[in-house]
């Protein structure tokens, strides 16, 4: 997902020389590139994120789009006041791309966890919250923010993860893409856990339940017609995702709760749960003991539906 960004920045900063990248001393081996081609519109502002955001605001108000860059919990935690009052109070052209999203620093420890970064940008007044689910869904992210008027923030998984779309999608912010069809049960993912909900769909399947499958790839503002969709054709949903609390599975089980269809869709929300990890391990380690593996999200949609 990295390498899609930054290509895809590189591309669109060769055609718009609006585009800038600010970074917070960090992104070696993924900047380099466009610092060295874009010199005058780079700039590395130093372990001062909070600076950035400023900086950031201020370049914006002056007709650029900015794209900011760094570790997930960096330019959400440390920063949200400046996020608040400067990019989302101007609603300002700028885009906050974080990488490492959920527990992808696994081994870094809860320090370098963005586990609540969803739940906080999407509380703020006119911030869009986007978690492509794989390189092809990035590089399409990135273009579609390119035009989008207001801040965004664009979560990225750490590198390395597998291509999901052969073929680039219809990809629309607001708009989730389906890329499994089924009756029994639909799977609604967002972020890099996508593919674990796919394949976990192909295992379902050969159990005979039959998956759909949605990467909710925008989480504000979320695609409610097609959650509502879904779930008249299912009658059931499941919600897939890297990150604690009022997430993604809040947003899906509002539609619900509040859609004027008197039916009852039952709705089980998997994530990570409300507390912090007591081991330290690897990426993989780690969404093992979440339940968020593979095997795991199939054994417990399984359970769900037995129920």
């Amino acid at each position: 997902m990295r390498t899609a960004f930054i290509n895809t920045l590189i591309e669109l900063a060769r055609t718009d020389n609006r585009v800038f990248l600010l970074v917070g001393d960090l992104g070696y081996s993924v900047v380099e590139s466009f610092a060295q081609e874009f010199p005058d519109r780079f700039l590395n502002v130093g372990v001062a994120e909070q600076n950035m955001m400023g900086i950031a605001t201020g370049l914006a108000l002056s007709g650029k789009i900015v794209f900011t860059y760094s570790i997930v919990n960096f330019p959400t935690l440390r920063c949200v006041e400046q996020i608040r009052n400067d990019l989302c109070y101007h609603n300002a052209n700028v885009r906050i791309v974080a990488v490492g999203g959920g527990l992808a620093y696994g081994v870094q420890g809860i320090t370098h966890h963005g586990t609540e970064d969803i739940a906080i940008m999407a509380a703020l007044v006119n911030m869009t919250v986007i978690a492509p689910g794989d390189p092809v869904e990035t590089a399409l992210a990135v273009r579609a923010s390119l035009e989008w008027k207001g801040p965004c923030y664009i979560r990225l998984s750490r590198g390395s993860e597998p291509v999901i779309h052969q073929v680039p999608p219809d990809f629309r912010i607001g708009k989730a893409i389906a890329l499994r069809d089924g009756k029994d049960v639909t799977l609604i993912a967002t972020g890099a856990i996508l593919y674990n909900a796919l394949q976990a769909a192909d295992r379902l399947v050969k159990d005979g339940i039959r998956t759909r499958v949605l990467s909710m790839h925008t989480v504000k503002p979320l695609d409610a017609e097609a959650v509502l969709l879904s779930a008249v054709r299912t009658g059931a949903i499941v919600t897939v995702e890297e990150h604690r609390t009022n997430g993604l599975g809040s947003a899906v089980a509002t539609v619900l709760a509040t859609s004027l269809d008197d039916r009852h869709f039952p709705l089980l929300t998997l994530g990570l749960k409300d507390e912090f990890p007591q081991e330290i391990g690897s990426h993989k380690y780690l969404l093992q003991k979440a339940g968020l593996s593979v095997e795991g999200i199939q054994a417990t949609v399984k359970r769900f539906l037995q129920r």
